[in-house]
């Protein structure tokens, strides 16, 4: 039996192969890989850099299908059945809009697909795919390493992708993951970890934990066994691990250069129309917080969520002047996205705020980057423009010399410096290359 894995690309601007230069390793393909029968032959393909060989034979094909890459990855799966090819969907898409995914494969799976993948192998190995299978989310990865060989030649950016934990003990207006792991947080055993950590070659790891410090306890385990390993490692984690000093001090003795940060809004309204739970203890516009993180040399990828009810045009540029004066290594100025499955999304669904049709995600005049619902206190342009605006100024030149110019942060080390510019200007290309993007591909046969 053949199996093909495959990443969709977000859209392809000009019918042309769109190559994302910020491409990470796909994990999640990885372990499904390693989760499948040893005598199944897998291949991967990743949309985002290569174009699809619909024409090689295949017996199963499988995506793993974002909001973003939805109408990219029905394409695809279309593509697939029209030449005879029973597909299978999984992923947040399919847990969250399981009848939409249905409409474009064969199967789908509901949730976490680690604990059944094997047996829905079986069954297309013998023709009898059931269309809805059920994962419950658990403990990451366990009895099983990432097959990297999979990854080789494709150009991914220079960090490998682990996992220790899954899920967040939050529940963020906004946000997905609470309801994908209902608000449990699932910790990977620690030895199958540091197995996983020696079976690759790299030095820096991206642990892609939803937030790797909603059990601090765990977290301060696994930063014990990594600082003889004499690695660097990001992560995602909540402003209020800075209230954990022996955290925070373990964090940068195992090689933690840092981590992506939900600040979501300086105004202390919006932070609680988000109900981002961390954030909202003492608010002093996170002055505490960012000075912990500075003092422990982290540098802060700083992501800002904008578009909230309290939110106008000038608390955007506000936002901006706030990231730039605490010389964030990057920060990434989003709008607020109404996920399906989200409180955010029933919201505005009730409220009669969602444009295009309330599923922006397929429609063919949604651009990336874009607002897809009327916010209270400025127009959906004008969102859309503030925005943009935002990250051309944070990106621009005498902004990057400036972050960089940091001695707390990225002049701290010469590891820090390396990952300064090794990473900084690739996403500083894909945010202006992507800006605009239509989603899917069109007459891509």
């Amino acid at each position: 039996m053949r199996l093909t894995l495959i990443k969709p690309t977000i859209g392809r601007p000009d019918h042309s192969l769109y190559v994302d230069e910020a491409r990470m390793e796909p994990l999640n393909l990885g372990v499904l890989a390693a989760l499948t029968p040893p005598d199944v032959e897998v291949a991967m393909w990743d949309d985002r850099c290569e174009p699809i060989p619909y024409h090689l034979p295949t017996d199963l094909v499988a995506i793993t299908v974002e909001t973003y890459t939805a109408r990219r990855s029905y394409e695809i799966a279309d593509e697939y059945r029209r030449r005879g090819v029973p597909v299978v969907m999984g992923g947040f898409q399919p847990t969250f809009a399981p009848q939409e995914c249905l409409q474009h494969a064969d199967a789908i799976f509901v949730g976490d697909a680690e604990t059944g993948w094997a047996d829905l192998v079986e069954e297309a190995r013998w023709g009898a795919l059931k269309p809805i299978h059920h994962g419950e989310p658990g403990r990451p990865q366990t009895g099983v390493l990432t097959r990297r060989d999979l990854f080789e030649g494709k150009g991914y950016l220079p960090v490998s992708l682990m996992q220790f934990t899954r899920g967040c003990r939050f529940v963020c207006d906004f946000c997905a993951v609470t309801k994908y792991f209902d608000r449990k947080h699932h910790i990977r055993a620690i030895d199958e970890t540091l197995a996983e950590i020696e079976a690759q070659n790299r030095r820096l790891l991206f642990f892609v934990d939803d937030n790797i410090a909603s059990d601090r306890a765990a977290l301060k385990e696994l930063c014990r066994a990594l600082i003889p390993l004499k690695i660097n490692w990001v992560s995602q984690a909540s402003l209020d691990v800075t209230a954990d000093g022996e955290l925070m001090r373990l964090m940068a003795d195992s090689g933690c250069l840092g981590h992506i940060m939900g600040f979501e809004s300086i105004n202390r309204a919006s932070v609680r129309e988000a109900r981002k739970a961390p954030n909202l203890g003492k608010f002093d516009r996170y002055a505490t917080q960012i000075a912990i993180l500075r003092d422990h040399g982290f540098q802060t990828w700083a992501a800002f969520t904008l578009g909230y009810d309290h939110d106008t045009v000038d608390g955007v540029r506000a936002t901006l002047d706030f990231a730039l004066e605490n010389r964030f290594t990057f920060a990434a100025f989003n709008i607020l996205m109404p996920y399906p499955g989200t409180p955010l999304y029933d919201r505005l669904a009730a409220e009669g705020r969602h444009l295009y049709d309330g599923k922006w995600w397929l429609h063919p005049e949604y651009r990336f980057n874009a607002a897809s619902f009327v916010p209270a206190r400025m127009t959906p342009d004008e969102l859309t423009e503030a925005c943009f605006e935002a990250r051309r100024a944070f990106n621009s030149i005498p902004s990057l010399l400036w972050r960089f110019s940091d001695l707390k942060t990225n002049l701290r080390t010469l590891a820090r410096a390396r990952a300064f510019w090794r990473f900084t200007p690739v996403f500083r290309r894909e945010v202006f290359k992507k800006h605009g993007m239509r989603f899917g591909h069109f007459g891509h046969r």
